[in-house]
């Protein structure tokens, strides 16, 4: 199971299907010689623009096209996005993210983001950002307010993307991801398992993203929340076949083999950790996984009580860290 430079799906599908247990324990051995062990990287996600979304993102709540009862409102002013900044920190969350619903922020928005950027980067908190397709020069000037991260999904394969997104393309997705690199931002970039994509598409993004010129520096792996009123929910499943949850060592095996593909990256659990079982949470954390987001909401899923987190990290002794900084 050597991994060269240049990642191909015949390797990946190889580290993948090995043994349960000694792709887990290579994973582990990996992950602990690029990252201090026993840690765990905590985030906190805001949505600060909410639904009303022109997108048919199939999973997505926020979507106009779908009536899943979520109620829509306009960007945050920035004192109320800087107080969630405030109690993030006090819960201890080392990083906000901000996340804004549509297609692309309008100049107005992206000046308030900038504002807010400034202001959270003073109170000692990383910064993430996702505002969906950028410009260059909207990627620079988050760039020049502090900005670190900018958080721009691909969801899954592009063989599978046209079955759950067409009014985006994935060369759209990869090109805002593009210029967010080339102003110097670091990059947050995963996935949705779960829904009707195969092992080889998930396999598929992963290479997609070992493969890109630097890997992201943190990958959320999403397990879709199935969310009433959606095309990919359980009353209302447009897809040729049936969708079926993700079964759980497939999951853990996507973890592994992104930690085996990408060792300097964080492996962040995403979407849908509430119904997974501390048990399962703790497989993915020994396989690689060492960040979570931290809080109760995820935009606008229901995510852990800080205090159930808090509970799980002293049974697995993880500690939060107030920066985790890969090794060299």
């Amino acid at each position: 199971m050597t991994v060269v430079n240049k990642i191909n799906f015949k390797d990946a599908l190889e580290i993948f299907q090995s043994p349960f247990m000694d792709l887990i324990a290579q994973a582990h051995d990996i992950h602990i010689k690029h990252f201090l062990s026993n840690t765990i990287q905590t985030s906190t996600l805001l949505s600060v623009k909410t639904g009303a979304c022109t997108e048919d993102c199939a999973y997505c709540a926020q979507s106009a096209r779908y009536q899943t009862g979520v109620s829509s409102h306009n960007l945050l002013d920035a004192n109320t996005i800087l107080q969630y900044a405030r109690t993030a920190k006090e819960n201890g969350s080392q990083r906000f993210c901000m996340g804004a619903s549509g297609k692309k922020p309008s100049d107005k928005e992206l000046d308030i983001i900038c504002s807010v950027i400034e202001d959270v980067k003073k109170i000692g908190l990383e910064t993430c950002a996702t505002l969906g397709s950028l410009t260059q020069q909207q990627a620079e000037k988050l760039k020049r307010s502090g900005l670190d991260f900018y958080n721009h999904n691909i969801d899954t394969s592009p063989e599978f993307y046209p079955k759950i997104i067409s009014t985006r393309t994935f060369q759209d997705r990869l090109n805002t991801i593009q210029n967010a690199r080339d102003a110097g931002l670091k990059i947050c970039v995963g996935g949705i398992l779960g829904m009707g994509e195969s092992n080889e598409d998930r396999i598929n993004m992963l290479v997609l993203l070992a493969n890109l010129p630097i890997p992201p520096e943190s990958i959320p792996i999403n397990r879709l929340v199935k969310i009433p009123g959606t095309p990919l929910s359980l009353d209302n499943n447009n897809l040729d076949s049936k969708i079926s949850d993700v079964d759980c060592f497939d999951f853990v095996r996507i973890i592994a083999t992104a930690r085996i593909l990408m060792p300097k990256s964080y492996i962040r659990l995403s979407a849908g950790r509430n119904a997974m079982s501390d048990s399962l949470q703790a497989l993915c954390f020994f396989a690689g996984a060492n960040s979570v987001f931290y809080g109760d909401k995820l935009l606008t899923t229901n995510n852990n009580e800080t205090d159930k987190d808090d509970m799980l990290f002293s049974k697995l002794n993880l500690k939060k860290e107030t920066f985790i900084e890969a090794k060299i």
